[in-house]
């Protein structure tokens, strides 16, 4: 029997929005690992100028999947699950190019302990060789609802090659078990964008399994092509999902501080300071997002969406 067959099937899933060459090139990457048990699933989030059909005639052996409308970041990962086959499933940005051996390592880390719900490679900046990105996080503080990406901003010399229990998941790659999705719930899209990944964990979390750093898997990653550095679209959602992440995932007195500090520390601050560099734009979009919270109070926004295969 070939050792081909021997090895679990994994789903690669990406998530296109106006940006098919980008989408090519991270697939260019893809086709070089040497793990060649994958399907690829290229999920269109409904991009209105672009055209994702020619991904399609390059890479035929993929499945091009469109959505009829923008379910954003875990809503168009989602929209791929039901097809997927895979007993791995892997979330990966289409900014991403990935190491020819990314794969190996994640996987033989999931297959060794089946209470590993997510597993994380290292990260480098594509446009900054050799500089970390991402090597684990930090906890999240449930103040100031923020965490630390460890290794951050450092030149990657090898000290970050290590495999350790990770605070909580970057949502740039990460490899999942199809049984944890099953236990737990899809990626809840009310957030859209940003901070859905770390809800996720937190929910894994809470259902008994663990997440981690495998640095000995590596990734590159081109950070912000879809929405833009300190764009009113990227502020606003990265807001609204800070607070909604707050929101779902403090109980009690963590929660009223959490609260406190969002609204009487953090509110103003960020304010001021966009209006001291003339940013009215940026000023507009996170108080759109702090209203957003304040307005949206149904009990929808609580739950995970439930996983059902096709």
């Amino acid at each position: 029997m070939s050792l081909v067959n021997n090895l679990p099937l994994v789903s690669v899933v990406t998530v296109n929005y106006n940006q098919s060459k980008v989408t090519c090139e991270f697939l260019e990457s893809l086709v070089k690992i040497t793990y060649r048990k994958i399907e690829i699933f290229v999920v269109d989030n409904d991009s209105p100028t672009d055209n994702p059909d020619i991904i399609k005639e390059k890479y035929p052996y993929i499945t091009l999947l469109k959505t009829k409308v923008n379910l954003g970041f875990a809503g168009g990962n989602n929209f791929a699950l039901p097809y997927c086959n895979g007993k791995y499933i892997l979330f990966i940005n289409n900014d991403t190019e990935v190491d020819p051996n990314f794969l190996e390592p994640m996987v033989d880390l999931l297959e060794s302990d089946s209470n590993i719900g997510m597993v994380n490679p290292r990260v480098q900046y594509f446009y900054s060789p050799g500089i970390i990105q991402h090597a684990g996080y930090t906890p999240f503080n449930f103040i100031t609802i923020r965490n630390f990406s460890i290794g951050f901003g450092k030149k990657d010399k090898g000290q970050f090659s290590n495999v350790s229990e990770s605070g909580s998941i970057f949502g740039a790659a990460m490899l999942v078990p199809l049984k944890v999705i099953e236990d737990v719930g899809m990626m809840a899209d009310i957030f859209f964008l940003y901070y859905e990944e770390h809800d996720w964990a937190a929910h894994i979390k809470k259902a008994g399994y663990t997440t981690y750093y495998q640095g000995k898997s590596l990734v590159y990653h081109k950070e912000s092509v879809s929405t833009g550095k300190d764009s009113p679209f990227k502020i606003y959602y990265l807001t609204r999902g800070r607070i909604l992440f707050a929101r779902r995932n403090t109980t009690g007195f963590k929660k009223l501080i959490a609260f406190l500090y969002i609204y009487f520390i953090t509110t103003p601050r960020i304010s001021i300071g966009y209006m001291l560099k003339l940013r009215f734009d940026l000023v507009w979009a996170f108080w759109r997002a702090v209203w957003w919270n304040i307005s949206h109070s149904n009990r929808a926004i609580f739950e995970l969406p439930i996983y059902h295969k096709s």
